[in-house]
């Protein structure tokens, strides 16, 4: 990360020393930026898939564009999960737009009203709902390698460290929220205003645009969020949006398609019936926000077409189940064929068109699922089995032959499931080294991002052939959909971390 002397450096090294504020007042700070066309700041997710955080200074505002966790690679290494990636001082700040919940978006906004935020954070409703699932699952896994931590510094005669941030501030997050609908139109102090649009991503997610009057002029900001694959189940297709002076685009597919949607399913239904055959299991990775209903979804359909014969589903993950329950009190912010099947098969929620699906909440009850010895479709955070209680069963199946282990999303560097897609040998789990004889599936049509052509397609709907800066992609996409949208004449950039833009 290029740091920018201008902002105080929160790396998340050792919290044993207290970090100075900035002592511009509020006031000597707005009289500078007034004078300043609008700019955005690429401060993560710039040459890095997670860790999504742009700021925007305009008309005396400075407003954080998402506030992401960086996940995966060197961050797992300094401390797991809980990277605080950016330079500045949340002190100093005027807003926060968060675009989506998931947590490489949403999840250092605990530690930045830690650290003296205290304005608000505008998304959608049902962003706001699934916030509060997330972070508390995120504080309650930070605060036990934080325990596990201070317990091995104890032992080494080393000071312990503290905590960077409570539960009492995820609870503040959550009452900071100032939820708006998507096409509603709000004013951001007297000369910015703010609409969100749906990204078709998961539940709530959105594109923001960013309206300020500067110098006479109208100067819109669009900033695309993560957007959604629009083959797959329950989400709306991306807004369209035509008109903007400088758009923030996602580029995590930007180097490749996924299979289409049918052929898909004519795969996952092929891994289904080898599975059987091999009297074996399967494993999905899934991320509790998004794949995990989707997989639900999918799953429901196949039951009801009597492809599932046999087969028990189980929901291992207390965090998937909270946010499939979210999801079940949305069904009309969905896709309305979707809402039409779930009628269709008198389905009042996603569990109840899954007939063979178990919830297990209890460790003791996860436990309890490796004595089957066939015929378990098992459903597991994490998604990029960095967590959570797919390793555990990663560590009881791996092993065997017939167990088939199928990724579903997208996989960052440095994340064990992104070791397991190129089929090693053997792995580390638990402090173990686990032989990988299980077969393993990559399924990417079941994506919730946009692929190359979906991308390109969104892109070339701006009327006014706008520049483009790319974010949230690793060198290969982005050099890749740089390529293809200057091809199509596209005025596009690849954002670098810590430089900024005017427009």
């Amino acid at each position: 990360m290029v740091e920018d002397e201008k902002y105080v450096s929160l790396v998340m090294d050792t919290p044993e020393r207290k970090m100075p504020k900035k002592t511009v007042s509020e006031q000597t700070r707005h009289q500078i930026d007034t004078h300043t066309a609008p700019r955005v700041t690429f401060l993560g997710a710039a040459r890095e898939v997670t860790g999504s955080c742009h700021l925007l200074e305009a008309n005396g505002l400075r407003i954080l564009l998402d506030c992401g966790m960086q996940q995966g690679g060197d961050s797992q290494k300094k401390n797991p999960g809980h990277d605080f990636s950016f330079s500045l001082d949340p002190s100093t700040l005027d807003a926060v737009v968060l675009s989506h919940a998931h947590l490489d978006h949403s999840g250092m906004l605990p530690r930045l009203v830690h650290e003296g935020f205290d304005g608000p954070i505008y998304c959608t409703h049902s962003t706001r709902n699934l916030l509060r699932i997330l972070l508390m699952d995120s504080f309650h896994l930070y605060s036990k390698d934080l325990e596990y931590e201070n317990i091995r510094r104890e032992r080494a005669g080393r000071k312990p460290l503290l905590p960077l941030y409570e539960e009492k501030d995820v609870d503040r997050v959550i009452e900071l929220c100032s939820t708006h609908d998507y096409c509603q139109r709000h004013a951001i102090g007297s000369d910015v205003a703010l609409s969100l649009y749906d990204a078709g991503h998961i539940l709530g997610s959105s594109i923001v645009e960013l309206q300020i009057s500067f110098a006479g002029k109208i100067h819109t900001l669009v900033f695309s969020g993560d957007l959604g694959n629009n083959s797959t189940s329950l989400m709306n297709e991306p807004t369209v949006v035509e008109n903007a002076d400088l758009v923030l685009m996602e580029s995590t597919y930007g180097d490749r398609n996924h299979r289409s949607f049918d052929a898909t399913m004519e795969e996952f239904e092929d891994i289904l019936r080898q599975a059987q055959e091999d009297h074996g299991n399967i494993l999905i990775p899934a991320f509790a926000v998004g794949r995990t209903q989707e997989l639900i979804f999918q799953l429901g359909k196949l039951y009801h077409q009597g492809k599932l014969q046999n087969w028990a589903v189980f929901l291992d993950s207390p965090m998937g189940s909270a946010v499939t329950d979210v999801y079940s009190h949305s069904v009309s912010r969905l896709d309305p064929e979707d809402i039409a099947l779930l009628k269709k098969h008198k389905s009042r929620s996603l569990t109840d068109f899954l007939p063979c699906l178990s919830v297990t909440e209890s460790v003791e009850d996860s436990m309890a699922i490796n004595r089957i010895k066939s015929g378990a479709i098992i459903i597991a955070g994490s998604g990029m089995c960095t967590g959570g209680r797919i390793r555990h069963h990663l560590k009881h199946r791996l092993w065997h032959h017939n167990t088939h282990v199928i990724f579903t999303g997208y996989q960052a560097k440095g994340t064990l499931g992104r070791i397991l897609i190129y089929k090693p040998r053997t792995v580390k789990l638990q402090g173990q080294t686990i032989a990988v004889k299980a077969q393993i599936h990559t399924l990417g049509g079941f994506s919730a991002h946009a692929d190359q052509a979906q991308l390109l397609a969104w892109a070339q709907q701006f009327k006014n052939n706008p520049p483009f800066y790319l974010v949230h992609g690793e060198d290969v996409a982005l050099t890749a959909l740089q390529d293809e949208l200057a091809i199509r004449k596209t005025r596009v950039n690849i954002a670098e971390p810590g430089s900024s833009v005017s427009f």
